[in-house]
């Protein structure tokens, strides 16, 4: 084959794909990856047309054919953990996502006189927050465990969130300035807790909230929003995410969801309210009856306060933690209800059957 096969093919596939010839573009790619000077590339390229085709498991497979012959590749490595772990194989996943401590642009590392945690009984903890917002709240549920076992936390973050940790039990630290934080036998990134405590997608915790805005931005949200307010809409997301161009709304389509009747924005930017944190934002949604998002970290902020939302997920780019099955709810935050769009760029379909489904949600309320 590789005799009949020139680096061409790469270049070939590439247009295909761009011409919405799917079919042609595949059989390039894999032609391409024959070639030992284009295979990298090739391959890098059939995962995302598989991926955005939906063909998970496929696209793991190429992805860990990748891996073999670059072992030591990191961003292959955390390519693959992401892919499973939207498979649901968490155990697979976990120690793949390791990796990405050693990407160019990973994580910043905390310089500690004690080890990292490897997952055996300590006495003291400091953890450290990383990666996305959204990440940051669906991880911090895992502190509370920690507590109860009797470790004292310490739990540093980025400011905008240290106001909305309080109360998990924690030492709460912003990390800002020159940082002070007790002495402790190990610590650990936010993002290593799920392969450190063993989670799996069976034994996910049940629990419908872990985060609890304090009574007092309750109330002065409270008095600050409209009479009328009852749902909360967060129509985009933000614009550096490297998938913002797929998961946020065109106008049109946040225009329809702030027509509702009794929407507020949740975005800063937009609401009548003044929400300075994001604790102010967990207080305004505790006083709505309803959230609706796009996927960013307001979705995850709902459903670690256990209110209702209803989470808008775009065709391509889906996120690992939804899971690739196409199920309309989530293990790790029970108040969500998924609505998927069923092909690239149609947004029309969800935001139909949201609005056949407000009805019946308020016609108890």
């Amino acid at each position: 084959m590789t005799d009949t096969v020139t680096p061409a093919e790469l270049r070939r596939g590439f247009l295909a794909q761009l011409a919405g010839e799917e079919t042609q573009a595949e059989a390039s790619y894999r032609r391409a990856c024959a070639l030992p000077a284009v295979e990298d590339a090739a391959r890098r390229h059939l995962m995302h047309l598989l991926e955005t085709q939906h063909r998970w498991a496929e696209a793991a497979e190429e992805a860990r054919t990748a891996l073999a012959r670059r072992p030591d590749a990191p961003e292959l490595k955390v390519h693959l953990g992401n892919l499973l772990l939207g498979l649901g194989r968490y155990a697979e996943a976990w120690p793949l996502l390791e990796a990405r401590a050693e990407m160019p642009a990973g994580q910043v590392r905390p310089d500690l006189p004690y080890p990292e945690w490897d997952g055996r009984p300590v006495r003291s903890l400091t953890v450290w927050d990383e990666l996305g917002v959204g990440d940051a709240i669906q991880f911090v549920r895992y502190v509370p465990d920690l507590v109860a076992r009797g470790i004292a936390v310490t739990l540093v973050v980025r400011p905008p969130l240290a106001p909305l940790f309080v109360g998990l039990g924690a030492e709460v630290v912003a990390a800002e300035g020159k940082l002070r934080t007790p002495q402790a036998d190990a610590w650990a990134m936010l993002g290593s807790l799920p392969l450190r405590l063993g989670v799996r997608l069976e034994n996910l915790p049940g629990r419908t909230a872990y985060l609890r805005p304090s009574p007092e931005r309750v109330n002065r949200i409270a008095r600050a929003l409209r009479p009328t307010a009852r749902i909360g809409v967060v129509a985009r997301g933000n614009p550096r995410h490297a998938n913002d161009r797929n998961r946020s709304l065109p106008y049109a389509a946040a225009g329809f969801l702030l027509s509702l009747p009794g929407a507020e924005s949740l975005l800063p930017e937009e609401s009548t309210v003044a929400l300075s944190d994001f604790a102010d934002t967990a207080a305004a949604i505790q006083n709505l009856d309803l959230v609706i998002s796009v996927d960013t970290a307001v979705a995850h902020l709902a459903g670690a306060l256990g209110k209702p939302c209803w989470v808008l997920l775009p065709w391509e780019g889906e996120d690992w933690r939804w899971l690739h099955d196409g199920r309309t709810d989530s293990p790790w935050y029970p108040s969500l209800r998924l609505y998927r769009q069923p092909a690239r760029g149609d947004w029309a379909t969800p935001l139909r059957q949201i609005a056949q489904d407000i009805p019946a949600f308020f016609a108890g309320r």
